[in-house]
């Protein structure tokens, strides 16, 4: 953007209720007249600092910690657009978004190749049973290299199973192509033919999927329809040599139910990214070797986090300005 394209909009302002990259403030910080309040903390902001902040806000720019819903939504009056710093936006109330007339828009697109490169790394640690052995070596357990320590699973010739084949999963299937698995996935529609035939991929029904799948991937969005998904029958339906891994939404997944898979060896292994009450971890996963647990991870890159920001700042500019958003969620 160059100074040319920077709007006129005196006297706006905009809330940051979380800590973003610089560049998404500074983008934030150009437009003209604009006055900026962001929290500077990772920490979660304090309600009651957030609603002083968001009383004369004409804009909030929100990370998925945030909970947009009524009473956030009372608290800003003014307010015309919640920028979320995400692609997904399950943490918004965007039906009441609508009845205030508050537009709500996302950053879909930006982190699909890192979310996918993670998807592709925890299938790797799952299935080679990775983070059990750094866990054995950071212990200071002796060992002593055999034949039969730690075998685990080789991915050529086995089928992935991508639930859920937007761009996040078509770039996972590009990936996992190259490592010679085998794709299968479920989606509300075909894909594109083109992009069928260049992965080999093939369209199955949900319980198919289960019942095939070395691996089970969940690059869904969540929603009523996709909560608890994976749930004991889904679990009980699929190998009981297979692994199953979430980069999407921790609730897709009804973690006690996958627990009790878990230790009674229902299915080999799983690898989660996100969790059902994040930060919060089950604790029956805790104890469990041949669960890989990474804390929320996808789009951690410095790559990626900051195109999050300057595309949620980008559709604050577009609508002070009186434009289109670039990524509207709600018309």
């Amino acid at each position: 953007m160059n100074g040319r394209d920077v709007p006129k909009a005196p006297q706006q302002k905009i809330t940051v209720t979380g800590r973003i990259p610089d560049a998404g403030l500074d983008l934030l910080r150009s437009i003209d007249g604009s006055e900026v309040w962001a929290w500077m903390d990772d920490t979660v902001i304090p309600t009651r600092v957030r609603n002083e902040q968001l009383a004369d806000a004409d804009a909030a720019v929100t990370l998925l910690t945030d909970l947009v819903d009524d009473d956030f939504l009372a608290a800003a009056p003014k307010l015309q657009i919640v920028a979320n710093v995400a692609v997904g936006y399950n943490n918004i109330d965007v039906a009441a978004c609508a009845r205030r007339g508050v537009i709500v828009t996302n950053t879909p697109g930006v982190l699909i190749d890192a979310t996918a490169d993670l998807a592709m790394g925890l299938v790797l640690m799952s299935t080679r049973r990775l983070g059990e052995g750094e866990r054995l070596i950071r212990s200071g357990t002796a060992w002593q290299w055999s034949m039969f320590m730690m075998l685990g699973t080789g991915l050529q010739g086995r089928t992935l199973g991508i639930v859920g084949m937007g761009g996040i999963g078509e770039a996972l299937a590009t990936r996992a192509k190259a490592f010679g698995l085998r794709i299968v996935y479920h989606n509300r529609r075909n894909v594109d033919a083109a992009v069928e035939q260049r992965l080999d991929a093939q369209r199955v029904d949900f319980d198919e999927l289960l019942a095939t799948s070395d691996i089970v991937s969940l690059n869904c969005p969540y929603s009523e329809a996709t909560h608890h998904l994976v749930n004991a029958a889904a679990l009980a339906a699929m190998k009981p040599t297979a692994f199953l891994v979430n980069t999407a939404r921790g609730p897709i997944v009804d973690e006690t139910a996958l627990v009790e898979a878990l230790a009674n060896s229902a299915i080999a292994g799983a690898a989660l990214d996100v969790f059902e009450n994040e930060p919060t971890v089950h604790p029956g996963l805790l104890g469990l070797d041949n669960v890989v647990l990474v804390p929320h991870l996808g789009s951690a890159t410095v790559e990626t986090r900051t195109a999050m920001a300057t595309t949620a700042a980008s559709n604050v500019v577009e609508i002070l300005a009186g434009r289109t958003p670039l990524n509207s969620v709600s018309g």
